[in-house]
């Protein structure tokens, strides 16, 4: 387990994505990708619900150029928990290779691999990237690669991490074409994988929740700005003045697994104003709720 805050009952996974480092690379005193990164990783550093691992689930960077990935290696230099790094759209693997050298490819050059999270507890990230296009992509390499991963544990719970979500959200712009080959391929392998507890997605810049293949499927929002919330469909050819991206919140998700169940918390990182505090006068009430379990 990681630091002392967190609870000896249970692991806590965060997961942080679409960082987008790089994006405006020119503005001072510091891009403004950069300063919300380190500030959602100050909360989860500094904070009260410190993870045992940190999983980044794609465009990490917003060219996948080695400098960006640089500075996130630098912002990350001292990290007190593990860091499960993947590719984006955004991202290149070459560009990930070079900065998280412990990630090692596997047959093909994917960027997939497996991690132990403990108390009985796998995570398998996922490589869904297809360099050149914006969308996802889950090639016959890749399913095979991925149900031989789910037979070696059928019988142990399992989380898949991946960037790209493989659903029609209604965010018309940012969405795939209805069962796009590689959604059906990903779907196929996932039928009746029954210890797939969930799976974690970036990639929409929005807190979005549904199912897959039966599986509960959850969008975390992104650390970069996000994108607005408009689920009406969009004209390429009329430009009508939407809302794209807003500067809502950086928001990271904390997933808790206590042996037995997962619970996925969000928080935006921001300065909230506390309106209360376990304090002696409150004693009372805290002790009432315990007494009611």
């Amino acid at each position: 387990m990681g630091a002392d805050t967190a609870s000896s009952r249970a692991v806590l996974i965060a997961q942080l994505t679409d960082i987008h480092v790089g994006f405006a690379p020119d503005e001072k005193p510091e891009e403004l990708n950069l300063t919300r990164f380190r500030a959602a990783l100050k909360r989860l550093i500094d904070g009260p619900n410190r993870p045992d691992m940190l999983v980044l689930t794609g465009d990490i960077t917003d060219h996948g150029d080695a400098e960006s990935f640089a500075k996130t290696v630098a912002m990350l230099d001292g990290c007190p928990f593990p860091v499960l790094p993947m590719v984006g759209n955004h991202d290149s693997r070459a560009g990930l290779l070079g900065a998280f050298p412990q990630v090692v490819p596997a047959e093909g050059g994917f960027l997939h691999y497996v991690v132990d999270a403990g108390l009985g507890l796998r995570i398998i990230c996922l490589d869904t990237l297809e360099d050149g296009r914006h969308g996802g992509a889950f090639c016959e390499r890749r399913a095979a690669w991925l149900a031989a991963r789910l037979a070696e544990a059928p019988d142990t719970p399992t989380l898949i991490f991946m960037h790209h979500p493989p659903v029609v959200a209604g965010i018309d712009w940012m969405d795939p074409a209805p069962d796009e080959p590689w959604m059906v391929r990903l779907r196929d392998v996932l039928t009746g994988q029954d210890q797939v507890l969930a799976i974690h997605c970036g990639h929409l810049h929005r807190p979005i929740s549904t199912q897959f293949a039966g599986i509960p499927l959850s969008v975390t929002p992104s650390c970069a700005p996000l994108v607005a919330m408009d689920l009406t469909p969009i004209d390429q050819d009329i430009p009508d003045d939407r809302e794209l991206i807003t500067t809502e919140p950086p928001t990271y998700a904390l997933h808790r697994w206590d042996g037995t169940n997962l619970v996925s918390h969000y928080e935006r990182v921001g300065d909230w104003q506390v309106l209360a505090r376990f304090h002696a006068g409150l004693q009372p009430m805290i002790r009432g709720m315990f007494a009611e379990r």
